[in-house]
């Protein structure tokens, strides 16, 4: 039987065995994906020990996206250009490790609103972190012409600006509304909306009709941003497809089958997260 999990501190709160355990059911899979809780100290350890324990790999999120990167045998050219891992798996005796947020992110785009890359001039991405790395990384390779990246330290915008290129245009938080009405997409990759803290204030009145908006905040479903862009009779799409998408090519690396993101699926989980408010 094949394991594989996601590690993280803290995990209790991730969906990913829900989805994974979901597959392995849905197509009469023997195998099991768990969460395990392992402090940034002892993560090394844990995934030099994980093929005895019988693990074929598994995912890593927050604090360990940057050691998987940093202990690999080998990153995918993905992973080391957006400078994080957050999956791996075992071969050959070597630990290989990927990134499929960046993936998962277009795909969800490509399934909540077909054609959004229709206009891929500009985008204004909110954030500088992790998620912003990845999704940056994921629009410049669908084509996106122009990235604004607004963030409110404006030096952490200008090292991601640094990383990936000319296209990436760094814009202080100030300044993020005066970019609205010429972006195509606007991308949301803060905590800002998520339960617990404040709201994105970014007014949407100069946005084009055709203005998808994207937030990476699942929980709630549809963050204020989200419903302000609804208001406003814009495509929308929730965070919740990124976190869906990105499963597939893992589950596909560890389990041998390449899994769909379901109407069911989706409301699984969506009822998990609507329980769990």
């Amino acid at each position: 039987m094949k394991k594989a999990c996601i590690i993280g501190h803290p995990v209790k709160h991730s969906r990913s065995p829900m989805i994974h355990n979901y597959w392995l059911k849905l197509h009469g899979i023997e195998g099991s994906y768990s969460k395990e809780e392992v402090k940034p100290e002892d993560f090394a350890a844990f995934l030099k020990a994980m093929p005895s324990l019988g693990y074929a790999g598994g995912n890593a999120t927050l604090p360990h996206k940057r050691d998987l990167l940093a202990l690999a045998d080998h990153c995918s050219a993905d992973a080391r250009r957006i400078g994080a891992a957050n999956m791996f798996w075992f071969e050959d005796g070597r630990l290989h490790a990927g990134n499929t947020d960046f993936a998962g992110f277009i795909a969800s785009l490509d399934a909540g609103a077909p054609g959004w890359d229709e206009c891929r001039d500009v985008a204004l991405v909110l954030g500088a972190g992790g998620a912003a790395r990845a999704i940056v990384h994921g629009l410049l390779a669908r084509g996106m012409g122009r990235i604004i990246v607004a963030n409110r330290t404006l030096a952490a915008a200008e090292a991601l600006a640094r990383d990936f290129g000319s296209a990436v245009i760094p814009c202080s938080w100030q300044d993020a509304a005066s970019h609205v009405g010429s972006a195509g997409l606007i991308v949301n990759t803060t905590s800002l909306g998520m339960s617990g803290q404040p709201p994105l204030d970014l007014p949407l009145t100069a946005a084009g009709d055709a203005t998808v908006v994207a937030d990476a905040v699942y929980v709630p479903l549809r963050t204020p941003l989200i419903e302000a862009a609804a208001a406003r009779g814009l495509r929308v799409v929730g965070g919740l497809g990124m976190l869906l998408h990105q499963a597939v090519p893992s589950f596909e690396r560890w389990f041998g089958l390449r899994p769909r993101v379901t109407p069911e699926l989706t409301r699984l989980v969506e009822a998990d997260v609507l329980g769990a408010a």
